[in-house]
Parts: C-alpha cells; sequence; structure tokens
C-alpha cells in the first residue's frame, strides 16, 4: 500500500500537472471500488477547475472550483497515471508502485483534460472517489483520523496522554490512523529503529525521552523518504523521470538477517509478525 511519502508524491505530480485545468470529460469504467464511485461523480466533476491539489494522511483532496471537494485514496493496490495527449508516455505512474506505464487492464477512471487526462488503476479495487460539498463536510470526513506526524498538534503532550496506561504494543500505534495519520508498515519499523526501540514493547512503558524521539524520528523519516520520491519496490520511474531511492537507505525493512547500518553496532536485523505484518529490528541495539 502507498504510505504518506508516496501519496505526497502523487500529490505533487497532479498538483503540477492539472492544477487550473478544467475538466473536460469523466469517464467511469467501474463504479464498484471499496466505496461505490457517486452517481453524481461525471456531472460534478466535469467542467470544474481544479484550484489546487491538497493531501491529508493517504488521501488525495482535489479543490474544484464549485467549492465543493473530490476526495480519493489509492487503496492497496490503487496508482494515478498522467497521459499527455502530445506525447507518448514511457513513464506514466505519478509514483512508484506497480506498473511504470499505464496497464490495459483496471482502468477504472479516466478524468480528462485539454491536454492530458488522469487515469485511476486499481487492480484489486480497494481505493474510491468522494465527493464532498463543502468545507464542513470535508472537515467532518477526515475527523476521526488523528493529526500527520508533520502537525503541531503531534506534540509530546498529545502523544504521553494517548499512549498512557496503553498495553497494545507501539508498533501497532504507529499503525493506527486514529492515533496518528500517514505511516505505514515500512516507516513505522524505519522509525523504531532510529529511536532504538523494540517494536513490540508496550506504549505504557515508554518513557517520555523516547515519546520525543517518536516524534522526531517520524517527521524525519517520513521527510527523507519524500525527498527522496519515496520507496521503490520495483526499479523505475515515475512521470517526471525519477526513481523512488528511499528503499536504498532502508537500515531495518527487507533486511532479515542482515547485519544492522547503526555504527558500532554488531546486531542482525529481525523479523517478527506483529498483527499479521511483518516488522523488522536490530537485536541488539533495539533490544
Amino acid at each position: 500500500m502507498p504510505e504518506l511519502p508516496e501519496v505526497e508524491i502523487v500529490r505533487q505530480s497532479l498538483d503540477k500537472k492539472i492544477k487550473q485545468k478544467k475538466v473536460k470529460k469523466i469517464i467511469v469504467r467501474n463504479r464498484n471500488l471499496r466505496i461505490k464511485i457517486p452517481l453524481n461523480f461525471t456531472s460534478t466533476m466535469k467542467n470544474q477547475k481544479i484550484i489546487k491539489v491538497d493531501r491529508f494522511s493517504k488521501f488525495i483532496i482535489l479543490h474544484l472550483s464549485s467549492g465543493k471537494f473530490c476526495l480519493f485514496h489509492l487503496g492497496m493496490s490503487g496508482t494515478i497515471h498522467i497521459i499527455s495527449k502530445k506525447k507518448k508516455n514511457l513513464f506514466s505512474n505519478s509514483s512508484f508502485y506497480n506498473s511504470p506505464s499505464l496497464p490495459k487492464k483496471h482502468n477504472h477512471v479516466e478524468i480528462i483534460f485539454d491536454d492530458i487526462k488522469v487515469v485511476y488503476n486499481d487492480p484489486r479495487r480497494f481505493g474510491f472517489f468522494q465527493i464532498l460539498n463543502n468545507s464542513n463536510f470535508l472537515k467532518k470526513r477526515l475527523a476521526h483520523f488523528g493529526p500527520e506526524p508533520f502537525q503541531s498538534q503531534f506534540n509530546l503532550n498529545y502523544v504521553s496522554s494517548f499512549l498512557e496506561k496503553k498495553k497494545k504494543n507501539i508498533k501497532n500505534f504507529l499503525l493506527d490512523q486514529n492515533f496518528v495519520s500517514g505511516i505505514g508498515n515500512i516507516y513505522a519499523s524505519e522509525i523504531l529503529f532510529f529511536c532504538k526501540i523494540n517494536p513490540n514493547k508496550k506504549a505504557y512503558l515508554i518513557n517520555k525521552k523516547d515519546l520525543k524521539k517518536i516524534i522526531l524520528n517520524s517527521r524525519r523519516v517520513l521527510m527523507n523518504a519524500i525527498k527522496k520520491g519515496g520507496s521503490t519496490i520495483r526499479d523505475f520511474k515515475n512521470t517526471s523521470g525519477k526513481k523512488g531511492n528511499f528503499q536504498k537507505d532502508f537500515r531495518v525493512y527487507d533486511r532479515y538477517g542482515l547485519r544492522c547500518k547503526r555504527q558500532n553496532c554488531k546486531g542482525i536485523i529481525l523479523k517478527k509478525v506483529i498483527s499479521n505484518r511483518s516488522s523488522f529490528f536490530c537485536n541488539l541495539c533495539q533490544n
């Protein structure tokens, strides 16, 4: 599943390509996504200018000239492809997941502009599109999510009060979107490595000094991943011809059995399944 850095790369690509452009046509080939595409989706989107492309957590938000919003989520396998009408795209994927060029199957939605079109491809159909009529509906839609790591609300008072007396392990909390939004499995493992915290440690046992490290390293790891274009599990380029290079910086994720990269640490990276997800950590410096 694309995590916050990968979704931010999609947002940046879309904002660069479609901001201030008018939607000429909408094609919906399959309404049956995780949430059915609303019947008024085509009529609501057509002839609308995209004022800007925003993001919260793993959601992309299109600000429409009518004052309405189109919110969508890529789900497990969704990708956004940007296709130019004037030249053939060698790489159309706006991020770095699945096919670098537009697949022939599973193209469920097309948003067509004068010179380009945006295609939503999703083999597993866990993504969705929603129309929200105003900013109050948008705020209400996202109200149950926790703050992003970059937001000022994600501070020591918030984190310590939320985790107080909680016996669930800290890895699960980093994946809990009600606690903090946007962190997925890859980055949770990386964050805990930099904090020297075992992913299975119970949240209430973590002291304030280490909670500060979690806040700091959540921001640091995600920002570094955004700067490096996200994580490319398969090696290919996005629409800008850039590769996602953060996977080269993985300290623990997908490094089972290898030596720890921390200076002067002789530990080995272990793998443990926590809540049906693989967690990677050093057996010495995260003990």
